[in-house]
């Protein structure tokens, strides 16, 4: 069976504009750093977190819900998390599937990262995981030949629900 291959022009801006290359490049500051420091806010998009992790909206969503999970400190793999990173890590990017299963209660959900240019991250110099409720049919037409992505809900809405799910920080293990 031959592989079919389908264009998501709509996501062209996203991967090669101006503002992302300086940032996959390593060039002036890393959005994901600035966030990091931002206030928890519907003006921020920043969710939740803990001392170490954080959640934020993507800006560009593939869907509604589409999360973020980011290390604080900046690195560019799981590999260059500490322990007590790396758990933490870990159990915000559970945390946030909760939050999105209450705001949602999709049909499933995608989890995943790419790491490094060659794997697709479009930041590749801050690790980050993607979180993403998924429905039954929810790639239509729009999608597969009009080459645009419909979202029901704006970026302010999908905050206040997933917010509304998060839970507080978690106390610290020990």
């Amino acid at each position: 069976m031959p592989l079919e291959r389908f264009a998501a022009a709509w996501r062209e801006a996203y991967v090669s504009g101006d503002e992302v290359q300086r940032n996959a490049l390593d060039e002036g500051a890393c959005v994901f750093c600035e966030l990091a420091v931002a206030p928890v806010d519907e003006s921020t998009g920043v969710v939740g977190g803990t001392d170490l992790t954080f959640v934020t909206l993507n800006a560009f969503p593939y869907g509604s819900g589409h999360l973020l999970v980011l290390p604080r400190r900046h690195v560019a793999h799981p590999l260059e998390l500490t322990d007590e990173e790396y758990d933490d890590f870990a159990r915000t990017l559970r945390d946030a599937l909760r939050a999105l299963d209450g705001a949602y209660g999709a049909d499933g959900m995608n989890v995943g990262m790419n790491l490094g240019r060659a794997a697709g991250a479009g930041i590749p110099k801050h690790l980050h995981a993607h979180a993403l409720p998924r429905w039954l049919g929810d790639t239509n037409f729009m999608t597969a030949i009009g080459e645009i992505r419909v979202l029901p809900e704006s970026l302010e809405s999908t905050w206040r629900k997933v917010h509304e799910q998060f839970q507080p920080p978690r106390a610290p293990r020990g």
